[in-house]
């Protein structure tokens, strides 16, 4: 019983805290009245900025910046079989709930018209109102119009020759595609989002727009935004590992490909692929970096 009394007090003093200790502490003289009272305050403050200035004098980690350049669809996707139906469904709607256009009702003046001429219920003086004006049927227009269309040629939507040029920008118009560019990391050739390192006194972004403008063909981009919209982190190979760098961080910014200017030439050392193209060329840990942040839109 009496060892127990004996332990309450030390387990008391034993459980009281470093920041008691430190509020006691500052309460304590220290000789000179002048000299600013010592707070654990202050302490956990100059603490925490020696860390931070430490953690980023010693970082071992390269930082990098990647574009995910995309180059948007320029042509509607053809409809599926559910869109076909729901679009002819629209414009049965239409057809029968809209109102008659000008030439239409042009079209049926015309045919009242002659019906009347060829029943002998017919005033020529009509004919006058409209002074020496030559009078244009709507069928007239019509037949003009149905000329002009059969002179016009569309552009081809598939395209079998350029869709299977991979380095072509101008491939597969009704889908978004993705810049890939062939880089040497750690001595081995890889297909990857066109990265460069980071230089001391640029934001990450510049990186980016560096890495861009690094490349061959010379792309006018769209930057979305400042920030980074993923990041991939790896280590180096241990032969491959220094004191100040153990390995390498990428963060990756979003661009759009700008429309204008003539198309770039095709280059070896760059594809444009389709989303579901990339795992053939992309690492997997890294696809699973990158695809969470590319849309088909």
């Amino acid at each position: 019983m009496q060892q127990k009394k004996m332990a309450a007090p030390c387990r008391r003093m034993a459980s009281r805290s470093l920041l008691q200790f430190l509020s006691s502490f500052s309460r304590t003289a220290v000789g000179n009245t002048a000299t600013r009272p010592f707070s654990s305050t202050s302490v956990c403050r100059a603490a925490l900025q020696t860390k931070d200035a430490t953690d980023r004098a010693t970082s071992s980690w390269t930082l990098m910046a990647a574009v995910c350049l995309q180059r948007l669809p320029v042509i509607t996707a053809d409809y599926s079989p559910i869109e076909e139906r729901f679009q002819q469904l629209l414009h049965q709607m239409e057809q029968e709930k809209s109102l008659l256009s000008d030439h239409e009702i042009k079209l049926l003046e015309d045919a009242e018209r002659m019906s009347r001429k060829q029943a002998d219920d017919y005033d020529s003086d009509e004919e006058d109102d409209h002074g020496d004006q030559d009078i244009v049927l709507a069928q007239d227009l019509e037949d003009s119009w149905e000329q002009k269309l059969k002179s016009f040629q569309p552009a081809p939507r598939v395209r079998a020759d350029v869709d299977k040029e991979l380095t072509s920008p101008e491939r597969c118009l009704a889908n978004s595609l993705l810049l890939l560019a062939e880089q040497e990391v750690g001595g081995q050739k890889l297909w990857l989002l066109p990265q460069t390192q980071w230089q001391q006194g640029e934001t990450l972004r510049q990186t980016a727009e560096r890495a861009l403008a690094s490349l061959p063909a010379g792309f006018k981009a769209t930057f979305l935004g400042n920030a980074p919209c993923g990041v991939y982190k790896y280590k180096l190979p241990k032969a491959a590992r220094t004191e100040s760098s153990v390995g390498i961080k990428v963060f990756f910014f979003k661009a759009v490909l700008s429309d204008g200017g003539p198309p770039a030439a095709p280059n070896p050392s760059l594809l444009w692929l389709k989303k579901s193209e990339l795992q053939r060329y992309l690492k997997p840990a890294y696809m699973m970096k990158v695809e969470p942040f590319i849309l088909e839109l």
